[in-house]
């Protein structure tokens, strides 16, 4: 499809998603989120992509949240639709490892977002959260199920009920962020560093493990073991493994 608010680009391997909207601090509309699912889609079926990086355009926001303007024309019927949990589980279940580089603001939908990708990297001026309930809602894009499981339930609770927004280092020290950089201009570098990191490793074997912890988080122990030992069958059988 054409994508009229977000860039997508290819560098070799990797595939740089960026949101395109600075002028609203890259907010997330109807028309973002099933583009951000389209080009989940067209990484899925491009065997060139090995990695995917999601970032946003401007220097202010990763992604500020959903647009007001849009949610206040919506009813509330309407939000069982749904187009955000379907993009991101897109995104989620990508069987490809996702990077979130961070710039900026990254609250409410844009801080789902982030958690929809496997590994997030930030600059030291980010501030990532989950503000909702100062409007009179709830994250309704996933931050209510992904936070608690990165983070663990009583921080994912004091954060949803407060609303407090995080500074990068605080985000970092409860395990929101896997990484920062001091400077906006090191985040792609450092991004791509560990995409490249990643490339070098056999892709099946990298998407084998993704499925497998994505999917042992939620189930019990047992049922992960045994879908662990069919994924380590699958990566055992590549040409990767003997040239390994």
């Amino acid at each position: 499809m054409k994508y009229q608010n977000l860039i997508y680009k290819k560098d070799g391997h990797i595939a740089l998603i960026t949101l395109n909207r600075p002028d609203v601090h890259n907010a997330l509309n109807p028309r973002t989120w099933m583009e951000i699912y389209a080009v989940a889609r067209e990484c899925r079926f491009d065997n060139d992509v090995r990695v995917v990086i999601v970032t946003g355009a401007g220097g202010k926001a990763f992604a500020s949240g959903s647009d007001v303007l849009s949610l206040n024309e919506r009813e509330a019927l309407e939000m069982l639709k749904g187009e955000a949990h379907e993009s991101l589980n897109c995104l989620e279940n990508l069987n490809k490892p996702v990077i979130a580089a961070i710039d900026g603001f990254a609250l409410g939908g844009g801080c789902e977002l982030a958690l929809a990708c496997d590994i997030r990297i930030a600059t030291s001026r980010s501030k990532l959260g989950q503000p909702e309930t100062g409007l009179g809602i709830i994250p309704g894009a996933g931050g209510t199920q992904r936070l608690p499981r990165l983070v663990g339930s009583a921080k994912a609770k004091e954060l949803i009920f407060t609303g407090d927004i995080l500074s990068a280092r605080e985000a970092k020290a409860i395990g929101l962020l896997n990484k920062v950089v001091e400077h906006p201009e090191d985040l792609l570098p450092a991004t791509k560093q560990l995409a490249y990191k990643i490339i070098a490793n056999g892709p099946v074997a990298v998407g084998m493990a993704k499925i497998s912890i994505n999917t042992g988080a939620n189930v019990d122990i047992n049922t992960g073991l045994l879908l662990e030992k069919y994924a380590s069958t699958i990566a055992f059988s590549t040409r990767d493994r003997l040239k390994g």
